[in-house]
């Protein structure tokens, strides 16, 4: 299970998050975790692979909601500037920035198995 030390190791606003939960640390916890077990940014690749970036947008911008409430700041900047991307439709190679937004989510998971 992750700790708030290990959240704020990876560089999560825990103070903002925990005050989005109303100071309920094991609440908090207990979103941190299920954010981890989902497979939007699988699908998010998918989606930007495909070409489909209306799809993508949508699926980047929830993604964006959730980081941001979680307060997950790794996660929610490189998300934000996917969205952003998306938003306007842009055709260019997103593999880098899905890489990026998969890698930090891989690096969350691993501190939460430590």
């Amino acid at each position: 299970m992750i700790t708030i030390d290990a959240l704020k190791a990876f560089g999560a606003n825990t103070d903002e998050g925990l005050t989005r939960c109303l100071g309920e640390e094991s609440f908090y916890l207990m979103l941190i975790e299920s954010s981890l077990n989902d497979d939007q940014i699988k699908k998010l690749i998918t989606q930007t692979e495909a070409g489909d970036l209306d799809a993508a947008f949508e699926t980047a911008h929830a993604l964006k909601g959730v980081y941001a409430n979680l307060a997950l700041t790794p996660l929610y900047e490189t998300v934000f500037t996917l969205t952003e991307h998306l938003r306007s439709r842009e055709q260019m190679d997103y593999s880098p920035l899905t890489t990026e937004l998969l890698d930090r989510m891989h690096k969350l998971m691993d501190l939460a198995k430590s």
